[in-house]
Protein backbone atom coordinates (compact mmCIF):
# COMPACT_ATOMS: atom_id res chain seq x y z
CA UNK A 1 0.00 0.00 0.00
CA UNK A 2 1.64 2.99 -1.35
CA UNK A 3 2.14 6.13 1.83
CA UNK A 4 -0.38 8.51 -0.60
CA UNK A 5 -3.23 6.48 1.18
CA UNK A 6 -2.59 8.01 4.62
CA UNK A 7 -4.40 11.33 2.69
CA UNK A 8 -7.59 9.58 1.79
CA UNK A 9 -9.65 12.25 2.05
CA UNK A 10 -12.77 11.85 0.02
CA UNK A 11 -11.74 8.12 -0.95
CA UNK A 12 -13.89 5.36 -0.66
CA UNK A 13 -12.81 3.65 2.24
CA UNK A 14 -14.87 -0.25 2.75
CA UNK A 15 -13.85 -1.93 6.37
CA UNK A 16 -14.37 -5.64 6.61
CA UNK A 17 -15.37 -6.60 10.27
CA UNK A 18 -17.77 -4.77 12.67
CA UNK A 19 -15.83 -5.81 15.84
CA UNK A 20 -13.86 -3.43 18.17
CA UNK A 21 -11.07 -3.10 15.87
CA UNK A 22 -13.32 -2.52 12.78
CA UNK A 23 -15.65 -0.29 14.39
CA UNK A 24 -12.39 1.75 15.23
CA UNK A 25 -10.82 1.81 11.74
CA UNK A 26 -14.11 2.73 10.47
CA UNK A 27 -14.61 5.98 12.98
CA UNK A 28 -10.64 6.93 12.05
CA UNK A 29 -11.16 6.50 8.59
CA UNK A 30 -14.55 8.77 8.43
CA UNK A 31 -12.61 11.26 10.43
CA UNK A 32 -9.66 11.53 8.12
CA UNK A 33 -12.28 12.27 5.64
CA UNK A 34 -12.86 8.94 4.06
CA UNK A 35 -16.53 7.68 2.65
CA UNK A 36 -16.85 4.95 4.78
CA UNK A 37 -18.85 1.56 3.89
CA UNK A 38 -18.46 -1.37 7.27
CA UNK A 39 -19.86 -5.09 6.14
CA UNK A 40 -19.67 -7.76 8.30
CA UNK A 41 -20.29 -11.63 7.51
CA UNK A 42 -22.84 -12.21 10.39
CA UNK A 43 -25.11 -10.14 12.51
CA UNK A 44 -23.24 -7.07 14.09
CA UNK A 45 -23.48 -8.06 18.15
CA UNK A 46 -22.68 -4.98 19.49
CA UNK A 47 -25.43 -2.81 18.34
CA UNK A 48 -23.53 0.49 19.91
CA UNK A 49 -21.17 0.56 17.14
CA UNK A 50 -25.10 0.78 14.37
CA UNK A 51 -25.03 4.64 16.70
CA UNK A 52 -21.42 5.03 16.31
CA UNK A 53 -21.64 4.76 12.48
CA UNK A 54 -25.02 6.78 12.51
CA UNK A 55 -23.45 9.73 13.95
CA UNK A 56 -20.74 9.74 11.96
CA UNK A 57 -22.18 9.55 8.65
CA UNK A 58 -20.73 5.98 7.89
CA UNK A 59 -22.87 2.85 5.96
CA UNK A 60 -23.03 -0.60 7.03
CA UNK A 61 -24.04 -3.81 6.08
CA UNK A 62 -24.31 -7.05 8.26
CA UNK A 63 -25.11 -10.92 8.18
CA UNK A 64 -23.32 -11.19 4.52
CA UNK A 65 -21.37 -9.09 2.09
CA UNK A 66 -22.58 -7.94 -0.78
CA UNK A 67 -20.93 -6.44 -3.88
CA UNK A 68 -21.00 -2.94 -2.25
CA UNK A 69 -17.83 -3.66 -0.36
CA UNK A 70 -15.71 -4.21 -3.66
CA UNK A 71 -16.86 -0.18 -4.71
CA UNK A 72 -13.60 0.97 -2.89
CA UNK A 73 -10.44 2.26 -3.30
CA UNK A 74 -9.36 0.79 -0.35
CA UNK A 75 -9.93 -2.28 1.60
CA UNK A 76 -9.65 -2.17 5.46
CA UNK A 77 -9.36 -5.29 7.56
CA UNK A 78 -10.35 -5.64 10.94
CA UNK A 79 -8.35 -7.40 13.77
CA UNK A 80 -9.10 -11.65 13.10
CA UNK A 81 -10.02 -11.28 9.60
CA UNK A 82 -8.35 -13.82 7.90
CA UNK A 83 -6.35 -13.64 4.58
CA UNK A 84 -8.56 -16.84 3.21
CA UNK A 85 -11.75 -14.85 3.81
CA UNK A 86 -13.45 -14.51 0.69
CA UNK A 87 -13.89 -10.93 0.92
CA UNK A 88 -10.45 -10.47 0.75
CA UNK A 89 -9.29 -12.94 -1.78
CA UNK A 90 -12.33 -11.54 -3.84
CA UNK A 91 -10.86 -7.92 -2.78
CA UNK A 92 -7.29 -9.21 -3.79
CA UNK A 93 -8.22 -11.17 -7.21
CA UNK A 94 -10.32 -7.26 -7.86
CA UNK A 95 -7.30 -5.58 -7.60
CA UNK A 96 -8.18 -3.42 -4.74
CA UNK A 97 -5.46 -2.26 -2.76
CA UNK A 98 -5.91 -3.98 1.14
CA UNK A 99 -4.32 -2.90 4.25
CA UNK A 100 -4.31 -3.95 8.13
CA UNK A 101 -5.30 -2.56 11.03
CA UNK A 102 -1.72 -1.86 12.43
CA UNK A 103 -0.09 -0.40 9.08
CA UNK A 104 -3.30 2.30 8.91
CA UNK A 105 -3.05 3.37 12.22
CA UNK A 106 0.50 3.79 12.49
CA UNK A 107 1.32 7.27 11.28
CA UNK A 108 -1.40 8.50 13.59
CA UNK A 109 -0.03 7.05 16.85
CA UNK A 110 2.43 9.59 19.20
CA UNK A 111 4.89 8.49 22.34
CA UNK A 112 7.03 5.76 22.90
CA UNK A 113 5.05 2.77 22.03
CA UNK A 114 5.51 -0.62 23.64
CA UNK A 115 4.49 -3.67 21.62
CA UNK A 116 3.31 -6.75 23.54
CA UNK A 117 2.06 -10.39 22.22
CA UNK A 118 3.20 -13.84 22.86
CA UNK A 119 0.58 -16.72 23.70
CA UNK A 120 0.12 -16.77 26.88
CA UNK A 121 0.27 -13.56 29.53
CA UNK A 122 0.49 -10.81 27.46
CA UNK A 123 -2.43 -8.90 28.57
CA UNK A 124 -1.71 -9.34 32.15
CA UNK A 125 2.34 -7.90 31.09
CA UNK A 126 0.33 -5.35 28.84
CA UNK A 127 -1.77 -4.01 31.86
CA UNK A 128 0.80 -3.92 34.18
CA UNK A 129 3.25 -2.18 31.76
CA UNK A 130 1.14 0.67 32.23
CA UNK A 131 0.21 0.47 35.55
CA UNK A 132 4.09 0.48 36.78
CA UNK A 133 5.03 3.69 34.05
CA UNK A 134 1.79 5.55 35.61
CA UNK A 135 3.38 4.90 38.99
CA UNK A 136 6.25 6.11 37.67
CA UNK A 137 4.62 9.30 36.52
CA UNK A 138 4.30 8.93 32.92
CA UNK A 139 1.23 9.32 30.65
CA UNK A 140 0.52 6.29 29.92
CA UNK A 141 -2.23 4.47 27.55
CA UNK A 142 -2.88 0.85 27.36
CA UNK A 143 -4.72 -0.44 24.01
CA UNK A 144 -5.36 -3.07 21.77
CA UNK A 145 -6.13 -6.51 21.50
CA UNK A 146 -6.47 -6.29 25.05
CA UNK A 147 -10.41 -4.95 24.27
CA UNK A 148 -9.94 -1.26 23.19
CA UNK A 149 -9.89 -0.34 19.51
CA UNK A 150 -5.87 0.95 18.63
CA UNK A 151 -7.50 3.26 16.32
CA UNK A 152 -9.32 5.68 19.16
CA UNK A 153 -5.41 6.20 20.22
CA UNK A 154 -4.84 8.26 17.13
CA UNK A 155 -3.82 12.04 17.45
CA UNK A 156 -3.77 11.77 21.24
CA UNK A 157 -0.74 12.87 23.27
CA UNK A 158 0.63 11.16 25.81
CA UNK A 159 4.40 9.80 26.89
CA UNK A 160 3.61 6.13 26.22
CA UNK A 161 1.58 3.50 24.58
CA UNK A 162 1.50 0.14 25.37
CA UNK A 163 0.05 -1.91 23.00
CA UNK A 164 -1.14 -5.47 23.19
CA UNK A 165 -1.15 -7.19 19.84
CA UNK A 166 -2.21 -10.27 18.05
CA UNK A 167 -1.30 -12.46 16.09
CA UNK A 168 -4.50 -11.87 13.80
CA UNK A 169 -3.14 -8.06 13.52
CA UNK A 170 0.57 -8.77 13.70
CA UNK A 171 -0.26 -11.00 10.46
CA UNK A 172 -1.09 -7.67 8.33
CA UNK A 173 1.33 -5.49 9.92
CA UNK A 174 4.06 -3.91 7.59
CA UNK A 175 4.85 -0.59 9.21
CA UNK A 176 3.81 -0.29 12.75
CA UNK A 177 7.07 -0.07 14.40
CA UNK A 178 7.36 -0.25 18.55
CA UNK A 179 10.26 1.29 20.61
CA UNK A 180 9.89 -1.60 22.56
CA UNK A 181 8.75 -5.07 21.65
CA UNK A 182 7.68 -7.91 24.16
CA UNK A 183 6.90 -11.45 23.05
CA UNK A 184 6.06 -13.38 26.30
CA UNK A 185 6.48 -16.93 25.41
CA UNK A 186 5.31 -18.92 22.49
CA UNK A 187 3.53 -22.07 21.90
CA UNK A 188 0.97 -23.58 19.39
CA UNK A 189 -2.51 -21.55 19.56
CA UNK A 190 -4.54 -20.09 16.75
CA UNK A 191 -3.91 -22.81 14.57
CA UNK A 192 -6.66 -23.22 12.91
CA UNK A 193 -6.68 -19.71 11.47
CA UNK A 194 -2.87 -19.41 10.58
CA UNK A 195 -2.54 -23.00 9.01
CA UNK A 196 0.66 -24.26 11.20
CA UNK A 197 2.55 -23.67 14.13
CA UNK A 198 5.62 -21.98 11.58
CA UNK A 199 2.90 -19.49 10.07
CA UNK A 200 2.32 -18.38 13.68
CA UNK A 201 5.57 -17.55 14.92
CA UNK A 202 6.09 -15.97 11.71
CA UNK A 203 3.23 -13.69 13.03
CA UNK A 204 4.36 -13.32 16.26
CA UNK A 205 8.12 -12.60 15.54
CA UNK A 206 6.88 -9.24 13.15
CA UNK A 207 6.62 -7.21 16.19
CA UNK A 208 10.06 -7.24 16.29
CA UNK A 209 11.09 -7.09 12.28
CA UNK A 210 9.12 -3.98 12.23
CA UNK A 211 10.52 -2.56 15.19
CA UNK A 212 12.07 0.94 15.01
CA UNK A 213 15.68 1.34 13.80
CA UNK A 214 17.70 0.77 17.48
CA UNK A 215 15.00 -0.26 19.26
CA UNK A 216 14.33 -2.90 22.04
CA UNK A 217 13.28 -6.49 22.35
CA UNK A 218 12.53 -8.51 25.57
CA UNK A 219 12.36 -12.11 24.46
CA UNK A 220 12.63 -15.40 26.60
CA UNK A 221 15.98 -17.14 26.23
CA UNK A 222 14.26 -20.45 25.27
CA UNK A 223 12.49 -18.59 22.03
CA UNK A 224 14.96 -16.77 20.68
CA UNK A 225 15.93 -19.61 17.92
CA UNK A 226 12.29 -19.78 16.71
CA UNK A 227 12.32 -15.61 16.62
CA UNK A 228 15.09 -15.42 14.86
CA UNK A 229 14.54 -17.82 12.11
CA UNK A 230 11.54 -15.20 10.80
CA UNK A 231 14.07 -12.63 8.99
CA UNK A 232 15.57 -11.04 12.44
CA UNK A 233 17.71 -8.39 11.90
CA UNK A 234 21.00 -8.17 14.27
CA UNK A 235 20.96 -4.17 14.40
CA UNK A 236 18.53 -4.29 17.20
CA UNK A 237 19.09 -4.34 20.59
CA UNK A 238 17.61 -7.53 22.55
CA UNK A 239 17.43 -8.52 25.72
CA UNK A 240 16.47 -12.04 27.21
CA UNK A 241 15.09 -13.28 30.02
CA UNK A 242 15.82 -16.06 31.32
CA UNK A 243 15.30 -18.22 35.11
CA UNK A 244 18.77 -18.90 36.40
CA UNK A 245 20.00 -21.97 35.37
CA UNK A 246 19.04 -22.22 32.58
CA UNK A 247 22.10 -21.20 30.49
CA UNK A 248 24.64 -17.93 30.47
CA UNK A 249 23.32 -15.26 28.32
CA UNK A 250 26.13 -12.65 26.54
CA UNK A 251 25.09 -8.87 27.12
CA UNK A 252 22.41 -7.51 28.92
CA UNK A 253 19.76 -9.68 30.12
CA UNK A 254 16.85 -9.83 32.43
CA UNK A 255 17.94 -13.02 35.32
CA UNK A 256 15.10 -14.04 37.73
CA UNK A 257 17.01 -15.69 40.84
CA UNK A 258 14.22 -18.29 41.94
CA UNK A 259 16.21 -19.07 45.11
CA UNK A 260 16.74 -15.70 45.89
CA UNK A 261 13.84 -14.72 45.64
CA UNK A 262 14.05 -11.48 43.16
CA UNK A 263 14.28 -10.29 39.71
CA UNK A 264 17.39 -8.33 38.28
CA UNK A 265 19.05 -6.71 35.68
CA UNK A 266 22.41 -7.44 34.28
CA UNK A 267 24.34 -5.31 32.38
CA UNK A 268 27.11 -6.22 29.78
CA UNK A 269 30.33 -5.94 32.17
CA UNK A 270 28.33 -8.38 34.57
CA UNK A 271 27.25 -5.98 37.01
CA UNK A 272 23.55 -6.68 38.39
CA UNK A 273 21.18 -4.04 40.23
CA UNK A 274 17.97 -5.26 41.50
CA UNK A 275 14.63 -4.76 39.61
CA UNK A 276 11.91 -6.37 42.24
CA UNK A 277 11.40 -8.95 45.37
CA UNK A 278 8.81 -11.39 44.19
CA UNK A 279 7.01 -10.97 47.33
CA UNK A 280 6.50 -7.08 45.56
CA UNK A 281 4.40 -8.67 42.75
CA UNK A 282 0.48 -8.92 44.48
CA UNK A 283 -0.42 -11.76 42.13
CA UNK A 284 -0.88 -15.66 41.97
CA UNK A 285 1.52 -17.80 40.13
CA UNK A 286 5.18 -18.36 38.99
CA UNK A 287 4.39 -17.35 35.16
CA UNK A 288 3.09 -13.71 36.47
CA UNK A 289 6.72 -13.45 38.00
CA UNK A 290 7.54 -13.66 34.71
CA UNK A 291 5.02 -11.06 33.24
CA UNK A 292 6.18 -8.61 35.83
CA UNK A 293 10.35 -8.83 34.90
CA UNK A 294 9.08 -7.99 31.21
CA UNK A 295 6.74 -5.32 32.67
CA UNK A 296 9.81 -3.89 34.73
CA UNK A 297 12.16 -4.46 31.81
CA UNK A 298 10.53 -2.51 29.52
CA UNK A 299 10.54 0.52 32.67
CA UNK A 300 14.26 0.01 33.28
CA UNK A 301 14.62 0.01 29.37
CA UNK A 302 12.73 2.91 28.24
CA UNK A 303 12.75 5.82 31.82
CA UNK A 304 15.46 7.45 33.91
CA UNK A 305 14.47 4.64 36.62
CA UNK A 306 16.64 1.82 37.23
CA UNK A 307 15.81 0.09 39.89
CA UNK A 308 14.12 -0.11 43.08
CA UNK A 309 11.14 -0.72 41.12
CA UNK A 310 9.63 -2.94 43.55
CA UNK A 311 7.13 -0.30 44.84
CA UNK A 312 5.42 0.45 41.45
CA UNK A 313 3.93 -2.53 41.91
CA UNK A 314 1.28 -1.34 44.66
CA UNK A 315 -2.50 -1.13 44.09
CA UNK A 316 -1.95 -4.02 40.96
CA UNK A 317 -4.86 -6.13 41.16
CA UNK A 318 -4.40 -8.56 38.40
CA UNK A 319 -6.97 -8.85 35.96
CA UNK A 320 -10.17 -10.75 35.91
CA UNK A 321 -10.08 -14.59 34.53
CA UNK A 322 -6.49 -14.81 34.26
CA UNK A 323 -5.44 -16.75 37.68
CA UNK A 324 -8.34 -14.74 39.66
CA UNK A 325 -8.44 -15.76 43.04
CA UNK A 326 -12.50 -15.95 43.83
CA UNK A 327 -13.11 -17.39 47.26
CA UNK A 328 -12.03 -19.67 49.73
CA UNK A 329 -14.69 -22.19 50.75
CA UNK A 330 -13.93 -24.81 53.79
CA UNK A 331 -10.18 -24.12 53.07
CA UNK A 332 -10.72 -24.98 49.42
CA UNK A 333 -9.42 -22.38 47.23
CA UNK A 334 -11.35 -21.76 43.82
CA UNK A 335 -9.28 -20.03 41.00
CA UNK A 336 -10.63 -18.39 38.04
CA UNK A 337 -8.30 -18.85 34.75
CA UNK A 338 -11.22 -18.99 32.12
CA UNK A 339 -8.86 -16.91 29.74
CA UNK A 340 -6.29 -20.02 29.96
CA UNK A 341 -8.01 -20.85 26.24
CA UNK A 342 -5.09 -23.09 25.28
CA UNK A 343 -3.29 -26.08 26.03
CA UNK A 344 0.05 -23.79 26.86
CA UNK A 345 -2.07 -21.37 29.18
CA UNK A 346 -3.36 -24.35 30.95
CA UNK A 347 -0.57 -26.11 31.48
CA UNK A 348 1.21 -22.98 33.02
CA UNK A 349 -1.73 -22.62 35.16
CA UNK A 350 -1.35 -26.03 36.77
CA UNK A 351 2.79 -25.64 37.10
CA UNK A 352 2.65 -22.35 38.75
CA UNK A 353 -0.23 -22.86 41.39
CA UNK A 354 0.72 -24.80 44.79
CA UNK A 355 -0.45 -27.65 46.40
CA UNK A 356 -2.98 -30.62 45.06
CA UNK A 357 -5.50 -29.29 42.17
CA UNK A 358 -8.49 -30.30 40.54
CA UNK A 359 -8.68 -29.10 37.15
CA UNK A 360 -11.65 -28.01 35.20
CA UNK A 361 -11.28 -28.48 31.43
CA UNK A 362 -12.72 -28.22 28.12
CA UNK A 363 -14.63 -25.77 25.85
CA UNK A 364 -14.56 -25.60 21.85
CA UNK A 365 -10.94 -26.48 20.47
CA UNK A 366 -8.33 -24.42 18.42
CA UNK A 367 -7.16 -27.59 16.60
CA UNK A 368 -4.24 -28.32 19.14
CA UNK A 369 -2.79 -31.71 20.42
CA UNK A 370 -3.96 -32.21 24.03
CA UNK A 371 -1.09 -34.55 24.81
CA UNK A 372 1.37 -31.72 27.01
CA UNK A 373 -1.81 -30.48 28.85
CA UNK A 374 -2.07 -34.29 30.11
CA UNK A 375 1.28 -34.91 31.03
CA UNK A 376 0.63 -31.34 33.15
CA UNK A 377 -2.56 -32.80 34.71
CA UNK A 378 -0.75 -36.12 35.25
CA UNK A 379 2.44 -34.06 36.95
CA UNK A 380 -0.22 -31.57 38.84
CA UNK A 381 -3.56 -32.56 39.26
CA UNK A 382 -4.74 -34.99 41.85
CA UNK A 383 -8.64 -35.09 39.43
CA UNK A 384 -9.77 -33.56 36.48
CA UNK A 385 -13.17 -32.15 35.59
CA UNK A 386 -14.18 -32.49 31.61
CA UNK A 387 -16.80 -30.83 30.06
CA UNK A 388 -17.78 -29.02 26.28
CA UNK A 389 -17.34 -30.73 22.98
CA UNK A 390 -13.93 -31.63 23.14
CA UNK A 391 -14.34 -33.53 26.10
CA UNK A 392 -13.74 -36.99 24.41
CA UNK A 393 -10.83 -35.81 22.90
CA UNK A 394 -9.19 -34.70 26.21
CA UNK A 395 -10.54 -37.70 27.79
CA UNK A 396 -8.31 -40.25 25.41
CA UNK A 397 -5.39 -37.47 25.91
CA UNK A 398 -5.42 -38.32 30.03
CA UNK A 399 -5.97 -42.30 29.17
CA UNK A 400 -3.17 -41.94 26.54
CA UNK A 401 -0.88 -40.54 29.83
CA UNK A 402 -2.28 -43.13 32.00
CA UNK A 403 -4.40 -40.95 34.22
CA UNK A 404 -7.34 -42.05 35.11
CA UNK A 405 -8.66 -39.87 37.78
CA UNK A 406 -10.91 -37.72 35.91
CA UNK A 407 -14.85 -37.06 35.60
CA UNK A 408 -17.28 -35.75 32.71
CA UNK A 409 -19.87 -33.34 33.28
CA UNK A 410 -22.52 -31.68 31.15
CA UNK A 411 -22.69 -28.24 32.33
CA UNK A 412 -20.58 -25.36 34.93
CA UNK A 413 -22.62 -26.07 37.36
CA UNK A 414 -21.93 -30.41 37.65
CA UNK A 415 -18.11 -29.75 36.79
CA UNK A 416 -17.94 -27.19 40.04
CA UNK A 417 -20.34 -29.79 41.85
CA UNK A 418 -18.14 -32.59 41.14
CA UNK A 419 -14.49 -30.43 41.82
CA UNK A 420 -15.87 -29.52 45.19
CA UNK A 421 -17.06 -32.54 46.01
CA UNK A 422 -13.52 -34.11 45.26
CA UNK A 423 -11.08 -31.07 46.74
CA UNK A 424 -9.81 -31.64 50.10
CA UNK A 425 -9.18 -28.87 52.52
CA UNK A 426 -5.76 -27.20 51.61
CA UNK A 427 -6.30 -28.12 48.00
CA UNK A 428 -6.92 -25.78 44.83
CA UNK A 429 -10.18 -26.03 42.11
CA UNK A 430 -8.71 -24.44 39.16
CA UNK A 431 -10.91 -23.23 36.01
CA UNK A 432 -8.57 -23.61 33.40
CA UNK A 433 -10.09 -25.36 30.16
CA UNK A 434 -7.57 -25.05 27.69
CA UNK A 435 -10.18 -24.15 25.29
CA UNK A 436 -12.63 -21.38 23.88
CA UNK A 437 -16.01 -20.70 25.86
CA UNK A 438 -17.80 -20.78 21.98
CA UNK A 439 -19.38 -24.18 22.61
CA UNK A 440 -21.04 -23.20 25.31
CA UNK A 441 -21.05 -19.38 26.40
CA UNK A 442 -20.59 -15.99 24.14
CA UNK A 443 -16.53 -15.61 25.46
CA UNK A 444 -14.22 -16.39 28.38
CA UNK A 445 -15.53 -13.36 30.01
CA UNK A 446 -19.07 -15.02 30.63
CA UNK A 447 -17.85 -18.41 31.47
CA UNK A 448 -15.18 -17.05 33.55
CA UNK A 449 -18.10 -14.87 35.64
CA UNK A 450 -20.11 -18.31 36.05
CA UNK A 451 -17.70 -20.09 37.67
CA UNK A 452 -17.89 -17.36 40.07
CA UNK A 453 -21.38 -16.77 40.55
CA UNK A 454 -21.26 -20.55 41.05
CA UNK A 455 -18.63 -20.53 43.97
CA UNK A 456 -19.90 -18.28 45.50
CA UNK A 457 -23.19 -19.63 45.69
CA UNK A 458 -21.34 -22.75 46.85
CA UNK A 459 -19.56 -20.32 49.65
CA UNK A 460 -22.90 -19.25 50.94
CA UNK A 461 -24.33 -22.45 51.05
CA UNK A 462 -21.97 -24.27 53.05
CA UNK A 463 -21.20 -21.24 55.52
CA UNK A 464 -24.86 -20.59 56.44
Amino acid sequence: MSSSMNNISGKKISVIGAGISGAGLARLARRLGGRVFVSDEKIISDRSHLELFKSCGIEWEENGHTPKIFDADLLLVGSGISPKAWAVVEGARKEIPIMGELDFIAPFLSGKIIGVTGSNGKSTTTTLTGHLLQKAGFSVEVTGNIGKSLADSAFEQRDFLVVELSSFQLHWNTRFSCDLAMVTNLAPDHIDWHGSFEEYIKAKAKILSTRKQGGFAIVQETERSMLWKNEMSSDYAVLPFLWKGTGFVQGEALLADEKGGRVVFRDARGDEELLFSFHDVPLIGKHNLENAAFAAGAVRLLTEKKSGLGSLFSGFHGLAHRCEFVAKVRDVTFVDDSKGTNVAASATALRSLPGPKIVILGGQGKGEEYAPLADAVKNEAIAAVILGEEKERIVAALRSAGFSNFFEAGTMEEAVYTASRLAAPGSTVLLSPACTSWDMYPNYKKRGEHFRRLVLDLKEARER
